[in-house]
């Protein structure tokens, strides 16, 4: 019997179908392979047709995904051979093209032979490795549509181009020194600079990155001034895994991450800074226990270690602090007060995209930035959904548009607080648009009215659908793990605009895709000066000392800040002047954070509440708490905290049960919810779960009371999966 198999899933552009030619081959089978607008279609019979079905799941490419195999049987047809054939028409709807991959460990021999004719070159690449995302122009996806048409390949290079049984068979960005793409400084030159002290722009894949000696104060500090970067810690590269394992604790899946070929940023507890300071200054990341490492990705990065003049470098994004990144030469002009030297070459850019970044939970990657290695690998939601865009949210924004049964982040955006990252939305929207043949026919947002991403969503002129924010961030946890029906979500984060017009950001909801009901939100504390609050945490901590009855004379911390703005912010809280109610779970960290004399000013997002989880100790008792109504209020928790101060407990111990305790109302809350709803899902989303202590405290306190819990893993908890939750509530407005 002949074998009729369609292959649905990321299956183009990755050496699939010389893979299926070759396994079927050595199995004696019989037919054809071809790509179609879906996927691959396989007709296939004789030989091992049993054993090659299952190899086809099992031995695929590296950059292959399969998302859906289709089997069905045919008359046999008598054919002897097998053979690629051309499309059935051309690729259109489904094209799913790979992110842009690291350096595979062939290439990496190739680059490192001083024997191999690619030896030392920085654009080494083969079908299994390299730049996508970044250089494609349009599909279907070939040479001519990408940013490498305009190098024609030599002899050699063509040839692999064309041989079948060759590991760059098809692979569009073929090259070698001879036809392709040029550095415009000699590495040695660029070592030396950096060795120097100096700040050097490096061109990578989806953009330039800021790079300087990880070891110089002197350098470390020059680049944090110049890029206006406050205390906010700079990302890490370096050259192999042993390195670092110097620096920080790796464990087996750390490894994994790091050395996997999406090689994003992984944060890791860094050793002693006693241990580390000879390859790593303390002013790489001060404040925070952690460090943002990523081993090269790239052989121009790989050769810049190559040497062993470096164990570490910092990597950091080609921008000002909220631009996004720098990726055309056009663009340079940004980056000349932050870098002494630049490093280019002639191989455009067609899409920015920055460094993705993952935290480990469990032995499982949480996507902090989906951007590098990830984007724009789809989401598969297991069902059609109607075409539609939603746009996100305004910090951290990424957008998405759903076709067929995938939902498609874009990469990391940025913070949409500036001309220049609209502009960046806007025609990154534009290109995804084109590249996978979406037409949609809404287009979700926030219900914030200020956003930019909500005023970029009316200026599509398209039926326009409003979505709640932390319904948003529930929903996008349900559809990663393609939950129906009805959960519990809890979305815990910063800022969300609520229907009631307050600003919440503690909400435990009954919802599904169609709608929710709001069953318990931290209680409203009035916040005084709207974003200035988040830059200062000693307002949201005035704000919980006089709810729970205090004053400032109570928090010996406060002494710290200047008495007079103290008295102003405190009398605008007591005549509720200037002030928004708040139910903010970041806020909740800040005033903590605060109130423990921990963080009293905010030079970066979240800053607060990341040195509040760095200095939480190991005690896991709880402080009191109570729910009212709908209210978790934590006023005891508060008062508690200052009479631990008062009797000189330790910081940490306060720290460490403030978190517990904030696990233990969301447990007590959701056990309310099941009790009156008979719902045991519980799916936790927002900012606050990247707090990697408060997600542990919760998770196990979830499955100790027998719920089933999920967390985000392929899509950012924080803002940047937000848009993810927006889509599928909008796919499920408009169809029904």
């Amino acid at each position: 019997m002949r074998k009729q198999i369609r292959i649905r899933g990321t299956v183009q552009g990755v050496g699939f179908r010389p893979f299926v030619r070759n396994l079927a081959r050595k199995l004696g089978v019989a037919g054809f392979v071809r790509n179609t607008e879906a996927g691959v279609e396989i007709e296939a019979e004789g030989g091992e047709t049993g054993v090659f079905l299952e190899r086809l799941r099992t031995e695929c490419p590296p950059l292959a995904r399969i998302a859906e195999i289709d089997v069905s049987d045919l008359p046999p047809a008598g054919e002897t051979s097998f053979e690629i054939r051309p499309s059935a028409r051309p690729v259109g709807d489904f094209a799913l093209v790979p992110p842009d991959i690291a350096t595979c460990d062939d290439c990496l021999r190739d680059f490192t032979d001083p024997a191999n004719r690619r030896y030392l070159y920085p654009f080494t690449n083969c079908t299994n490795c390299g730049p996508r995302y970044t250089i494609i122009q349009d599909v279907p996806y070939d040479r001519a549509a990408t940013t490498m048409a305009g190098f024609r390949m030599c002899a050699a290079c063509e040839a692999e181009y064309r041989d079948c049984g060759d590991r760059r068979f098809h692979a569009q960005p073929n090259a070698c020194a001879e036809c392709g793409p040029r550095i415009s400084a000699a590495l040695a030159e660029v070592r030396g600079w950096l060795g120097e002290g100096q700040i050097v722009a490096i061109k990578g894949l989806g953009g330039y990155h800021l790079a300087c000696d990880a070891s110089s104060d002197g350098a470390v500090r020059l680049l944090r001034e110049r890029k206006r970067r406050g205390n906010k810690p700079f990302a890490l590269m370096v050259g192999t895994l042993e390195d670092a394992a110097a620096i920080c604790f790796v464990d087996d899946e750390a490894a994994r991450e790091l050395t996997g070929p999406r090689r994003p940023i992984v944060l890791l507890r860094r050793r002693p800074m006693a241990v580390i300071s000879p390859v790593v200054s303390p002013c790489v990341a001060p404040g925070v226990p952690d460090l943002g490492v990523m081993l090269p990705s790239t052989p121009l990065h790989h050769l810049l270690f190559a040497d062993g003049q470096f164990r570490a470098l910092v990597m950091t994004s080609g921008n000002l602090s909220e631009e996004p990144i720098v990726s055309r030469e056009e663009e340079l002009s940004r980056l000349r007060q932050l870098a002494d030297r630049f490093v280019t070459h002639n191989r455009p850019i067609r899409t920015a995209v920055d460094d993705s970044v993952v935290r480990l939970f469990r032995g499982r990657p949480v996507v902090l930035r989906r951007s590098r290695g990830f984007a724009p690998a789809p989401i598969d939601l297991g069902r059609p959904l109607p075409a539609l865009a939603a746009a996100g949210g305004e910090l951290k924004n990424t957008f998405c548009l759903t076709t067929g049964h995938y939902g498609i982040l874009s990469q990391h955006i940025g913070d949409l607080e500036n001309y220049e990252t609209l502009v960046f939305f806007r025609e990154t929207l534009d290109h995804m648009q084109r590249f996978f043949r979406v037409k949609p026919c809404a287009v979700a947002h926030d219900l914030h009215p200020g956003y930019l991403s909500t005023r970029a969503a009316f200026e599509m002129n398209l039926p326009a659908i409003g979505v709640q924010h932390h319904h948003a961030h529930a929903a996008s946890c349900m559809a990663e793990h393609r939950l129906e029906g009805k959960a519990i979500g809890v979305a815990f984060d910063g800022t969300g605009y609520g229907t009631d017009g307050a600003i919440w950001g503690g909400e435990i909801l009954v919802c599904d895709y169609a709608g929710f009901e709001r069953r318990f939100h931290l209680r409203y504390i009035p916040l005084a000066g709207g974003d200035t609050a988040v830059r200062e945490p000693w307002r949201a901590a005035l704000a919980y000392l006089g709810d729970a009855g205090l004053g400032p004379a109570d928090a010996p911390a406060l002494a710290d800040v200047d008495e007079r703005r103290m008295r102003v912010v405190s009398t605008m809280i007591g005549r509720r002047f200037q002030t928004v109610d708040t139910s903010s779970c970041g806020r909740l960290f800040d005033a903590v954070s605060a109130l423990l004399g921990v963080c009293l000013e905010s030079r970066y997002e979240a800053e607060a509440a990341m040195e509040l989880e760095a200095i939480a100790g190991d005690d896991s008792t709880a402080f009191g708490f109570e729910l009212c109504g709908e209210e978790i209020d934590l006023r005891e928790t508060i008062r508690a905290l200052i009479a631990g101060l008062g009797r000189g407990d330790g910081v940490a111990s306060l720290a460490a049960r403030f978190h517990h305790t904030l696990a233990g109302a969301i447990v007590a809350a959701c056990n309310q919810v099941r009790h009156t709803d008979g719902l045991h899902r519980v799916c936790l989303s927002g900012g606050s779960f990247q707090n990697m202590r408060l997600l542990e405290a919760t998770v196990a306190g979830l499955e100790g009371a027998a719920f089933e819990v999920y967390w985000q893993s392929q899509v950012p908890p924080n803002d940047g999966g937000l848009s993810l939750g927006q889509a599928v509530i909008a796919c499920a407005r408009v169809e029904g």
